[in-house]
């Protein structure tokens, strides 16, 4: 701070920046913000919807190796749960074994729905969507294995 006192007046002047060039600097970063932050967010539902249906072709993609080893698919009250345990309830695996290590939860923190048999295929995987109920449009739709 000494060092400005030894400065020619006209120098301290420009040494620093006035009110008015910082409030437009702010401005500026104002406008930026609102222009990204929507887009980074909406990029946030998408990201969830791509991990669902991921999700959801493992999970069939399982499935059917399900059926390949034990000539069905499991349950419904078997349900996904027969892919990382054996199943207990009747008709017994003949050549059970694990199918995946974990059974994931949907990206919003619901559990994949299973249908057998199913109602748009011959089973049905599927995550009802940000709201966690069935139907629903853009980020609570439903995202199915069909």
């Amino acid at each position: 701070m000494t060092a400005l006192l030894f400065l020619p007046a006209r120098l301290r002047r420009s040494a620093g920046f006035t009110l008015i060039e910082l409030m437009v600097v702010l401005v500026i970063l104002g406008v930026l913000a609102a222009i990204v932050v929507p887009n980074v967010l909406d990029r946030a539902d998408d990201a969830r919807v791509t991990a669902a249906r991921t999700d959801v072709r493992n999970i069939v993609q399982a499935l059917k190796f399900y059926k390949l080893d034990n000539q069905r698919f499991p349950t419904a009250e078997q349900g996904l749960q027969a892919l990382i345990a054996r199943p207990s309830a009747a008709p017994a695996p003949m050549n059970w074994k694990p199918y995946l290590e974990k059974l994931p939860n949907d990206p919003w923190g619901y559990p994949y729905q299973y249908l057998n048999p199913g109602v748009m295929g011959e089973v049905d995987v599927m995550s009802f969507g940000a709201d966690g109920q069935s139907g629903g449009e853009g980020k609570n739709a439903d995202i199915g294995s069909w």
